[in-house]
């Protein structure tokens, strides 16, 4: 009677492992959803971070992403706001990003800023007339992220030293002046960050970017 030859250890199935990579991420998804997880209603950190931090995912989809660092160079936006048009009439970053001299977070426009000069500038346009009557509704612009970072990384980028230290602005988000809505230019990795301490001569303690 012959016996089924048993599989050398180590000689596992591409099926096999693809399976045990699907579960894993399934977990993970079904942990996020299960009683005594974070809910997300806490307070966020300063710089837009939840309050609590978990390893877990939202979707399977959400874990493969993270697992393989997957991340769009381009992000769907309520406005289509031209940095190139902007910078080319002469404005600068802060005059929109009033936050990235003060502290961790640059700071998004909201209506309010955007209003500030569009109310002379530019007002028989339909996008600025979007914006007046916005405006006028009480209504905001609720703009995502171009640029994070994996939750599991724990890394905390703060503004504004960099600023102080004169890095310029295109180092992490490449030019704007070529770019109309913003989209991600520059893949900030570990390796990328650690390099430019270097040459400015920064701390690269782990502590400094990761807490």
């Amino acid at each position: 009677m012959a016996f089924p030859r048993r599989k050398a250890a180590g000689a596992w199935p591409y099926w096999a492992l693809a399976f045990l990579f699907v579960v894993t991420m399934a977990t993970a998804a079904c942990e996020f959803a299960s009683p005594g997880q974070p809910s997300g209603a806490a307070d966020r950190s300063r710089w837009g971070t939840p309050a609590v931090f978990t390893p877990a995912h939202a979707t399977a989809g959400d874990a493969i992403k993270s697992f393989f660092d997957s991340r769009p160079d381009t992000v769907a936006q309520p406005f289509d706001f031209s940095h190139q048009i902007h910078l080319s009439k002469g404005a600068v970053c802060t005059d929109c990003h009033t936050g990235v001299e003060q502290g961790p977070r640059a700071g998004l426009p909201n209506v309010n800023t955007c209003m500030i000069c569009h109310s002379q500038i530019a007002t028989d346009r339909p996008l600025i007339q979007q914006l007046t009557k916005m405006q006028e509704q009480g209504l905001d612009l609720n703009w995502n992220r171009v640029y994070d970072y994996q939750p599991q990384a724990h890394v905390r980028f703060n503004h504004a030293p960099h600023i102080r230290a004169k890095v310029a602005c295109s180092t992490c988000h490449g030019n704007q002046a070529e770019q109309t809505v913003a989209r991600r230019a520059v893949n900030m990795t570990m390796s990328f960050c650690v390099n430019c301490h270097k040459e400015k001569q920064a701390s690269n303690d782990c502590l400094t970017c990761h807490y």
